[in-house]
């Protein structure tokens, strides 16, 4: 018997992982259709079991679709599992959460769909530890085509795109960030490697103010911010640049930050 058929022969369910716009958080949303293409939109509208990080704001993101897409139930009939708030917290794999019992739908041959707040799942979002145990249980995963801000990001920099890591969120402490700060530098100017991470809006002031006084002059920073929005910024200078009065981002979007020689 197959891995992905059940004992009565039915196949299992699917999981796909569904990307949603970056506007998550944001005054101003972008059109859907500029950010998915037609066949994700309708992969995500014939889907009415999910595995999210929100429900309201997965709700939201159903509505969307639905302008666009026939749903294959209403909203208020699908059906939405959240992830537990210490996965999003500690993350997927180091508090030993088992996504398992998440997956029952697909066990029962229906299609699941894997989502979160703003781009794609199981990507510096939770989810991961879902998408591991359906490898485990022999559900086939679907990643579908949608935006990733971490590689619009990288892409739009100027900084090695061939040997980068993600690091998360740095220390709320300044003095704990600075040293982080300082970590990745000496990493990112060693190797060669860029380092790319993350910060919640209302503290973009606080990062880039621990950026200029952390990193040396020649380092290059690049900053995206509000990405496939309207006004969508991406700067990468090198720090002496920056401290000469380029403005960061605003304490309202979300940003990604990036550095290297």
């Amino acid at each position: 018997m197959s891995p992905t058929e059940l004992p009565t022969g039915r196949p299992r369910g699917r999981l796909f992982l569904v990307p949603t716009p970056l506007d998550f958080g944001c005054a101003e949303q972008t059109p859907i259709t500029h950010v998915l293409p037609q066949a994700t939109l309708a992969q995500a509208a014939a889907i009415s079991h999910w595995v999210c990080e929100n429900a309201k704001t997965t709700r939201a993101f159903l509505k969307r679709v639905g302008e666009h897409q026939p749903l294959s139930a209403p909203v208020s009939e699908q059906t939405l599992t959240e992830l537990p708030r210490h996965v999003h917290k500690k993350g997927d794999h180091p508090t030993g959460f088992d996504g398992k019992p998440l997956l029952a739908a697909a066990l029962q041959g229906h299609d699941m769909g894997l989502v979160s707040e703003a781009g794609m799942p199981a990507v510096a979002d939770p989810g991961s530890s879902v998408v591991r145990a359906a490898h485990d249980l022999g559900i086939t995963v679907v990643p579908l085509v949608g935006p990733v801000s971490l590689l619009l990001t990288l892409a739009g920099s100027g900084l090695n795109g061939q040997n980068f890591a993600f690091v998360g969120y740095l220390p709320q402490d300044p003095a704990a960030r600075g040293q982080r700060l300082k970590q990745l530098e000496s990493l990112a100017l060693k190797t060669g490697q860029t380092q790319m991470w993350i910060e919640t809006p209302y503290r973009n002031a606080a990062m880039l103010s621990s950026l200029l006084q952390s990193l040396h002059g020649q380092t290059r920073l690049a900053i995206a911010s509000g990405l496939t929005l309207a006004g969508a910024r991406i700067q990468s200078h090198t720090v002496a640049q920056w401290k000469r009065g380029l403005k960061g981002p605003d304490g309202h979007t979300p940003a990604v930050y990036a550095i290297g020689p």
